[in-house]
């Protein structure tokens, strides 16, 4: 039985390459979904929000959430207005995001990839 694992995150960002090179060297195949070429869309970022929480994957500790305005980031307050946020400015959201089925990892370390696959080995496939 094949395990489908999707990566969500942004191509550029130094943590989706290491993530993504991880998954690489262990044999996992995956499916990568980059937010600005790929959408991101209200549903996809409501399983987001459903399964880690809206206050887990705002990221406001880098330069994305720097450059907004005071009034941008008071909006960011509850779900919603943090949601409204994500959906214009992807980069906000943390990543990468793994997802296998039901269940979600948010952030890389190579312990919680090996942990989270179980160490299996899958051909890759880009």
């Amino acid at each position: 039985m094949q395990t489908t694992y999707n990566l969500y995150g942004i191509k550029n960002c130094d943590t989706i390459k290491k993530a993504r090179r991880w998954l690489e060297e262990h044999q996992i195949d995956y499916r990568f979904h980059d937010y600005r070429a790929d959408g991101l869309d209200d549903a996809l970022l409501q399983r987001l929000i459903d399964s880690l929480g809206w206050e887990a994957l705002l990221n406001t500790r880098g330069t994305t959430w720097r450059k907004l305005s005071d009034e941008q980031k008071a909006a960011a307050t509850n779900e919603a207005g943090a949601k409204a946020l994500m959906l214009t400015q992807p980069a906000i959201i943390k990543r990468p995001v793994l997802e296998c089925g039901n269940e979600m990892l948010l952030g890389f370390s190579a312990e919680s990839y090996q942990q989270f696959t179980g160490g299996e080995s899958r051909t890759y496939k880009d």
